[in-house]
């Protein structure tokens, strides 16, 4: 009995920690498997007979795979614009030293600790204010608006901890300030430029209350799923679900074994 306490106090995190994935990816795994699914309803809701009919159709459901592109073409460039703007800040914060320095990075968060109903309406005030029409361009600049702190955040970390010596022995070696920037500064912040364009693609694809307060008569895929829930839920989604959760664990395995290549290569 003593053996098995201490086994468990060794394994304690390990366990808890696959306990907590399992619980994360549970649904991942519902997704998946009612995509096999060949419903007797208009739900899909309860599990009735094996079928690759949804896979072989993806788009069988009328406007949904119009709304997927229309989501895929606003998370680009939202992550696009986003990413871009974000870096600038970030290294705006982290090397120079300005005027209501410590004002941008508090302001900084609070897109991030807002509730997003509030920073919707508020967009939506905005743009009614201005005249604008709701539809594409309100939505990508609403999205590109509330991505741009998660990469903040994201770059700025890793700018933080780059070693400025790095930069330094360049300039020594003659490099110019561009070339110090392309070859030594960007590939050092490359990770954390990633990792927040990463998040900023995710948030925008997956967004729903703030899409839902400024698209006007645009409908994207987060607004098409919650339309189609309240009529009939078609295996199609599960599908969609579950080539969007695939790709996204192909890019991280992609992303490690990039990263293991490159440590054996730098050893």
């Amino acid at each position: 009995m003593a053996t098995f306490f201490r086994w468990l106090r060794r394994n304690l995190v390990v366990m808890a920690g696959l306990c907590t994935l399992a619980y994360l990816l549970l649904p991942n795994v519902i997704v998946t498997v009612f995509s096999f699914n060949k419903p007797k309803g208009r739900f899909n809701y309860s599990w009735q007979e094996f079928s690759l009919d949804a896979w072989k159709d993806p788009c069988g459901v009328a406007d949904m795979c119009g709304s997927l592109s229309l989501s895929l073409q606003i998370a680009t460039w939202a992550t696009i614009g986003a990413t871009v703007l974000g870096t600038m800040i970030a290294f705006a914060l982290v090397r120079y030293r300005f005027r209501a320095r410590g004002a941008v990075n508090s302001l900084i968060f609070l897109p991030m600790a807002m509730p997003e109903v509030v920073m919707a309406a508020s967009l939506l005030t905005l743009f009614l204010n201005m005249g604008a029409q709701l539809g594409f361009w309100t939505v990508l600049i609403a999205h590109i608006m509330f991505c741009l702190s998660f990469v903040v955040t994201a770059v700025k970390a890793r700018v933080m901890s780059m070693d400025p010596r790095l930069e330094q022995a360049a300039q020594d070696l003659y490099a110019g300030p561009v070339q110090t920037f392309l070859r030594v500064t960007l590939p050092i912040a490359a990770p954390g430029i990633a990792a927040g364009a990463l998040l900023a693609f995710a948030l925008s694809f997956d967004d729903f209350i703030i899409t839902n307060f400024n698209a006007g008569s645009t409908v994207t895929f987060p607004m098409f799923v919650w339309g189609s829930a309240q009529r009939g839920t078609p295996v199609q989604i599960n599908v969609i679900g579950t080539a969007m959760f695939l790709v996204a664990v192909l890019l991280v395995l992609a992303g490690m074994l990039i990263g293991k290549r490159r440590n054996k290569q730098a050893k």
